[in-house]
């Protein structure tokens, strides 16, 4: 059975090529939202077995909606990765204190992103 994921980021671009190279590549299953927001309603409705969150996003960041999704006992569980272009390491070593599964930096490479997510989360591939 396809692994299943929520990407959750504000760029359509970015969502497009990671929900292609997940879907293509790896053969996942991928839902997608475009808001902090719309992410923690529809990780709440669709229980994925991961999420990609975007770091950087209007509103509601990545923070906030990693906190939310904490607080809910229904998403409470779910890894979350997050994607951020800090690429610094400290400021990665920061993102990975807050206790999510891991974090990845944009911009990534299509090819090796589920490779890398699976890697961070402990799937085989």
């Amino acid at each position: 059975m396809p692994h299943n994921i929520l990407i959750i980021d504000d760029e359509d671009d970015i969502r497009a090529v990671a929900a292609l190279s997940l879907e293509t590549v790896a053969g996942w299953e991928v839902a997608t939202a475009n808001s902090g927001a719309q992410g923690v309603e529809r990780a709440e409705s669709l229980q994925p077995e991961a999420i990609l969150l975007d770091v950087m996003m209007p509103g509601m960041d990545g923070r906030a909606t990693f906190a939310a999704l904490q607080q809910n006992p229904r998403t409470a569980a779910i890894p979350v990765v997050l994607l951020t272009a800090k690429s610094q390491s400290s400021e990665r070593e920061q993102l990975a204190a807050l206790g999510v599964a891991g974090v990845l930096t944009k911009p990534f490479d299509p090819l090796t992103l589920p490779g890398a997510i699976a890697a961070v989360l402990g799937w085989d591939t």
